[in-house]
C-alpha cells in the first residue's frame, strides 16, 4: 500500500511540474506591450543607422524579460511595400520565430511562407537594439506587418565563443546585458 501512495505522489508531482513548465513557457513570462503611438514600429532608412517611425495602426505586441528574442508584434500600415523598399534597409535572412498560440495575430509559419513567396519583405528595424539582437520588421503586400527579434552575427559569435569582429559594437555589461 505504501508503494502505491509513493508512486501516486511521484506521478502527481511530475504532472504538477510539467503543467507549471508548460504554463510558464506559453503564458507566464509574456506581458502585453502597450502601444506608445510614437516608436512602436520603426525601420532604418537606407544609408543611416538611426531608425525612424513608420505610419502604422492596429498595433499589438507581447514581450518577456526572460529572453531578448521573445518580442512579437503585429500592425497594419497604409504605406506600400514598394515605397518601403525604396526607403528602408532590407534585412537578409530574417525568419519569424513561433509565438504562443494565444497571440493569434502572429503566425510564424504563414509569415515565413509569405516571405518565401515574395509577398512580404523583411526590413531592418534596429540593429543591435540589445547587444547581438536586431529588431526586424516584415511587411506584407496587403499592408499587414510583423515585428520580431533576430540574433545577429555578433550575437552568434558571442554565444558560440568565436572572436568578435570589428563590426560588432562594444558590449556594455552595465546596461543589463549579461
Amino acid at each position: 500500500m505504501m508503494g502505491k501512495v509513493l508512486a501516486a505522489m511521484i506521478v502527481l508531482s511530475a504532472l504538477a511540474a510539467g503543467g507549471a513548465m508548460y504554463y510558464f513557457q506559453v503564458y507566464g513570462y509574456y506581458t502585453e506591450v502597450t502601444a506608445s503611438g510614437v516608436d512602436d514600429v520603426q525601420m532604418t532608412p537606407v544609408g543611416t543607422s538611426m531608425p525612424e517611425t513608420i505610419l502604422y495602426e492596429d498595433f499589438q505586441a507581447i514581450d518577456a524579460d526572460s529572453s531578448p528574442i521573445r518580442y512579437r508584434a503585429c500592425f497594419t500600415t497604409p504605406t506600400s511595400v514598394a515605397t518601403l523598399t525604396e526607403t528602408y534597409e532590407i534585412y537578409d535572412g530574417g525568419a519569424p520565430r513561433v509565438a504562443p498560440g494565444w497571440f493569434d495575430c502572429f503566425d510564424a509559419e504563414e509569415i515565413g511562407t509569405l516571405i518565401d513567396q515574395g509577398r512580404a519583405v523583411v526590413f531592418l528595424g534596429e540593429r543591435n537594439m540589445e547587444f547581438g539582437i536586431d529588431r526586424v520588421v516584415a511587411v506584407v503586400d496587403d499592408g499587414r506587418g510583423f515585428v520580431w527579434h533576430e540574433v545577429n552575427d555578433c550575437g552568434d559569435k558571442t554565444y558560440d565563443g568565436s572572436p568578435l569582429g570589428e563590426d560588432c559594437p562594444v558590449r556594455n555589461l552595465n546596461d543589463g546585458d549579461t
